[in-house]
C-alpha cells in the first residue's frame, strides 16, 4: 500500500486579515496520520493581510506581485507543494478543517484519485450548513448540471472550495492550468474526466458569508463560469 507521509494545504488569500489567523489556528488543531505542509500565497491583499503572513514563520509563504486571482494563487500553491496530497483550503471561515479526515480518506483507501467535499449531499452527522444567497446557490446547481453533461463527471459540487488531489492527480493536471480566477473549478474538474481520474465526493460542513463579511464571487464571474465549462470541456485537450 502506497505510504501517505506529507498533506500539503494549499490557501489562496486576498483580504482576509479578520480570518486568516482563525483559519491556521483550526488547522494546527487538526489531527492527521501525516505531516502538514501549510503554503499560503498572498494575492497582492491591501487590507493588512500581507502584513500578517510576513510575520509567520513555520510556513511556506509566497508573496504575488500583482492581484491574479484566485486561479493563479492556487495553481503557485500547487508548484510549491510536495505532499503526497494536496488539499485546498480557503483563507475565510466557510470551511471546517475539521473535515480533512474524512477528505483525505478515499485518497488513503485507494477509492480515489481527487475528492471534492461536498455542501449538498447528506451526511450520517446532521450538519447546519449555511447557504446566504438562493439564487446564487440555484445558478451553481445549474452550472454544476451543465458541467456534468460536458464532462461526464457525476459530482454535486463542482465550485467546492474543498478539492483533494493525489500526487498522480497533481502531476496530470497542475502543468495544464490556464485559469486565473474562479475558472479553475471548471478547468480541474474537466482534466480530471480527460485523465479518467476517479472524484469521489464526502459530506462537508459549510458556513457561508456575505458580501459584507467579504464573499469575492460576483455576477460576472458566474456569467463567465458558463463560457469556461464550454471552453475547457469542449474546445481544450488534454
Amino acid at each position: 500500500m502506497t505510504q501517505f507521509r506529507k498533506l500539503s494545504i494549499v490557501i489562496p488569500v486576498f483580504n482576509e486579515r479578520k480570518t486568516i489567523s482563525a483559519v491556521l489556528a483550526a488547522i494546527r488543531k487538526v489531527e492527521l496520520p501525516m505531516e502538514k505542509e501549510i503554503i499560503l500565497v498572498d494575492d497582492c491583499s491591501t487590507d493588512g493581510s500581507r502584513e500578517i503572513l510576513k510575520a509567520l514563520d513555520g510556513f511556506k509563504v509566497i508573496l504575488l506581485d500583482k492581484n491574479q486571482g484566485k486561479g493563479a494563487a492556487v495553481k503557485r500553491g500547487f508548484g510549491e507543494a510536495t505532499g503526497d496530497i494536496t488539499l485546498i483550503q480557503d483563507g475565510d471561515l466557510e470551511y471546517d478543517p475539521r473535515d480533512y479526515a474524512a477528505l483525505v480518506e478515499p485518497i488513503i483507501e485507494g477509492r480515489a484519485d481527487i475528492v471534492y467535499g461536498s455542501r449538498f449531499i447528506e451526511s450520517e452527522r446532521p450538519r447546519k450548513n449555511r447557504i446566504i444567497y438562493k439564487r446564487g446557490y440555484l445558478f451553481s446547481k445549474a452550472l454544476n448540471w451543465m458541467s456534468n453533461i460536458l464532462s461526464g463527471a457525476r459530482i454535486s459540487d463542482m465550485y467546492t472550495c474543498y478539492k483533494v488531489l493525489s500526487r498522480d492527480s497533481m502531476d496530470k493536471i497542475y502543468p495544464r492550468l490556464t485559469s486565473k480566477r474562479f475558472g479553475i473549478d471548471p478547468e480541474l474538474t474537466a482534466l480530471a474526466s480527460k485523465f479518467n481520474l476517479k472524484i469521489e465526493e464526502v459530506p462537508i460542513s459549510y458556513r457561508g458569508r456575505t458580501y459584507e463579511e467579504g464573499k469575492k464571487i460576483n455576477w460576472k464571474d458566474g456569467l463567465a463560469a458558463i463560457w469556461h465549462i464550454i471552453k475547457f470541456n469542449i474546445f481544450t485537450g488534454k
